[in-house]
């Protein structure tokens, strides 16, 4: 059994795939691969095709069903364009009667990219249109844009959205060019959209002890502001283009309603615990000099300024509770977390509202 990458022209005869947008296409074919199976194999004694959807594309495979009912799929057929399993009854076993090839698709992300573009097609033409340039649809420029790269759409912040607020997403984002050097965001300043960066390039800059200390870079698909919106503060940094570019961004009150509720999953301090005893950590996002005097068992410290460089490096598998004085903080840090994917968890009122956790916390 051999495995190859998939091309996009296989793609394009399977259902219900074949309904998305060669863009689409072009992107999940570079997260597929084909599967050679040899005569008289059984492909799916090693790996069966649980949360897969499993086409077979080249080859003849004689499928067993119960009641002693078995029947020969055919590659290329017009019933081979369906996944193996899903036209009726589940077949107990298969036999590779030829050399098959069969292409294997994550599930959730088929669904994913099927409900994005759907929803997409069906939203209103951009209304910030001129005479001179037609109307582009939602369709065209979210899938050009990194926002909604597969990456971000299984693992980033819109994995995470219920569908329903999705096509409303969608509607309110506002499209604006930027030109190099203007600035997006001011240090100080009132939190007053959230940015994601379609194309160009953007500098994240902080005054330190009166010098400006560059902070990183970012680039198409990353996204900016949210931590003033949702810790309900100030601008902790400036962030300028360094680049002409063009962003997309989302009023703090549609902020509020569409995104950052829905990805702030609220824990009881009972259930924060709870979690922590099944493998879970507990994060406190406070300054160190406040968690060396007052933090909760096991906890480790990872300030909210220091967030961004504890991705990559915590296991993405294991559950988080993040924690603070007042859940200001932790709030900021907790919708950081699960717009990369993590499971996070906020501790519902901090330290102060969660009587149950303070009682519980260790002084240095």
């Amino acid at each position: 059994m051999c495995s190859s990458k998939v091309h996009v022209q296989t793609l394009k005869v399977l259902e219900p795939i074949a309904s998305l947008s060669e863009a689409r296409l072009d992107e999940l074919a570079s997260l597929c691969q084909t599967e050679s199976v040899s005569r008289n194999s059984d492909p799916f004694r090693l790996r069966g095709i649980a949360g897969q959807a499993v086409y077979l594309v080249h080859g003849e495979l004689a499928l067993a069903y119960p009641d002693n009912f078995s029947r020969v799929l055919v590659g290329g057929s017009g019933e081979a364009r369906y996944p193996l399993g899903r036209r009726g009854e589940m077949f107990v076993s298969a036999k590779a009667i030829t050399d098959v090839e069969l292409v294997r698709i994550d599930n959730e992300l088929v669904d994913m990219m099927m409900t994005w573009e759907q929803v997409a097609n069906s939203a209103p033409a951009e209304a910030q249109s001129t005479a001179e340039e037609p109307p582009r649809s939602l369709a065209n420029w979210s899938i050009l844009s990194g926002m909604f790269s597969v990456s971000n759409l299984k693992y980033g912040t819109f994995a995470q959205l219920p569908s329903p607020h999705i096509e409303e997403l969608l509607r309110r984002f506002e499209r604006t060019e930027a030109k190099k050097g203007e600035v997006i965001i001011r240090e100080g300043a009132e939190g007053d959209y959230y940015y994601v960066i379609e194309t160009g390039r953007c500098k994240v800059e902080r005054m330190v002890g009166g010098v400006t200390i560059v902070l990183a870079d970012l680039k198409s698909g990353d996204a900016f502001g949210e931590e003033a919106l949702v810790s309900e503060g100030k601008r902790n940094a400036t962030i300028s283009m360094k680049s002409d570019g063009v962003l997309l961004r989302l009023a703090k009150t549609d902020f509020d309603e569409l995104l950052r509720e829905p990805m702030l999953h609220r824990v009881s301090a009972e259930e924060g615990r709870q979690k922590v005893a099944g493998g879970g950590q507990w994060i406190d996002v406070r300054y160190p000099s406040e968690y060396q005097y007052d933090r909760l068992p096991g906890a480790i410290n990872i300030p909210l300024s220091e967030i961004r460089n504890a991705f990559g490096v915590l296991d993405r598998g294991r559950e988080y509770v993040l924690y603070c004085q007042s859940e200001r903080r932790s709030a900021a840090a907790t919708f950081l977390f699960a717009q990369r994917g993590y499971r996070a968890f906020l501790l519902a009122g901090g330290m102060w509202g969660s009587a149950g956790a303070g009682s519980h916390s260790q002084r240095a």
